[in-house]
């Protein structure tokens, strides 16, 4: 699978509870900090209707849906790049992850406490935002001073890094994450790459509100889109403890919890799929009677590396990629209908896959 999403956000702002949510999983979400200390890891099936609709179609006696991996990471607190709160310990669960999910409280409760003792949507993004850079900043100064030292030789690949690490710096000290940095060229790419700063990976920031302003949000959601859009960024808005109470529902039961509720579907179906959306990912399926399977690649990614998630044998000795649209698929109903109507099409190893491809690959090894 390898897309693993990070949960994070101060203490007490309801990571926990979406965690749960997501999964299933029953952890506690005890109302004190650093209730989490190690980090807990779900996996959860991406919810997509046109697996559901191409399995029921060809009768599948397997349907399997293309997944994510989810990851409840303890709270951050002011000084964490300095070790407070074991702060070194949860930034280096950080590292691990693909992308951030930001859960930011939006919801007042005096039953459960906020470490700052107010509810400040954007004061609490920017502790996190800031320990995050603060952490990247000694990450850079330490290979910058390196790079400088390795400089002294004049030797010219030396000087380029140091100069593209101050460059670097300078964003991070500015308090800007380093996603705002641009490289130039594949080697900056490269090095940006093997800092793993924190800040480059990317963000979607959670609005946890209460159940009553999930309908049409609050001033506290609002304060934070209108942040996320100076960012370039996303909001969910999400109700963690409805969604808590969802997942311990059965699916009939849920249909007429969402009916009371005036919602279409969960609200962790947006956050998985925004999550999705984030990390740049597609689905294609596999269609048989024996399994219909979803399977998650890079947007861009070719052919043969979309045969190779399936099995290295079918990159190796890929021939050709026999693709139908799901569109195509659905209104044919079948795949021998839709290769009579000329609507499968042979694609070779140039071919990029499409968002719902469905694909049948020759390889020969």
């Amino acid at each position: 699978m390898g897309f693993r999403c990070g949960i994070v956000g101060l203490p007490n702002v309801g990571k926990s509870t979406i965690f749960n949510a997501l999964t299933a999983a029953a952890i506690d979400a005890e109302n004190y900090p650093f209730c989490t200390i190690e980090p807990n890891v779900g996996v959860v099936a991406v919810p997509d209707e046109r697996l559901d609709r191409l399995a029921d179609l060809v009768k599948t006696r397997n349907k399997v849906a293309t997944q994510m991996e989810f990851v409840d990471i303890a709270g951050l607190v002011k000084g964490a790049s300095r070790g407070e709160g074991l702060g070194n310990q949860f930034l280096g669960h950080i590292r691990q992850v693909d992308a951030i999910l930001h859960v930011v409280r939006c919801f007042e409760d005096d039953n459960i406490v906020h470490v700052d003792g107010s509810i400040d949507p954007l004061r609490d993004l920017e502790v996190i935002t800031m320990e995050l850079v603060m952490a990247d900043l000694d990450t850079v100064e330490k290979r910058l001073t390196k790079a400088k030292n390795q400089s002294k030789s004049g030797d010219k690949k030396f000087l380029a890094e140091a100069e593209f690490l101050v460059e670097v710096q300078r964003i991070l000290d500015e308090g800007q994450p380093a996603r705002m940095v641009n490289p130039e060229d594949e080697t900056q790419e490269r090095i940006l790459r093997e800092l793993c700063l924190l800040t480059t990976k990317p963000v979607l920031y959670v609005a946890n509100v209460s159940e009553d302003d999930l309908a049409d949000g609050n001033p506290f959601v609002d304060r934070l889109r209108a942040q996320s859009e100076n960012e370039g960024a996303s909001v969910v808005t999400i109700a963690g403890g409805i969604e808590q109470e969802l997942s311990l529902l059965d699916q009939e039961e849920q249909k007429e919890f969402l009916a009371d509720m005036g919602m279409e579907e969960p609200g962790l179906n947006r956050l998985i799929h925004a999550g999705y959306d984030l990390l740049g990912l597609i689905t294609y399926f596999t269609v048989g009677e024996k399994e219909t399977k979803a399977w998650t690649i890079t947007r861009g990614t070719t052919a043969p590396g979309a045969a190779g998630k399936i099995h290295s044998d079918f990159e190796r000795g890929f021939i050709r990629a026999e693709v139908i649209t799901y569109d195509d698929y659905i209104s044919c109903g079948s795949e021998a209908a839709a290769r009579d109507k000329g609507l499968m099409r042979s694609e070779g190893k140039e071919y990029v896959v499409q968002d719902g491809d469905c694909i049948l690959f020759r390889f020969n090894v």
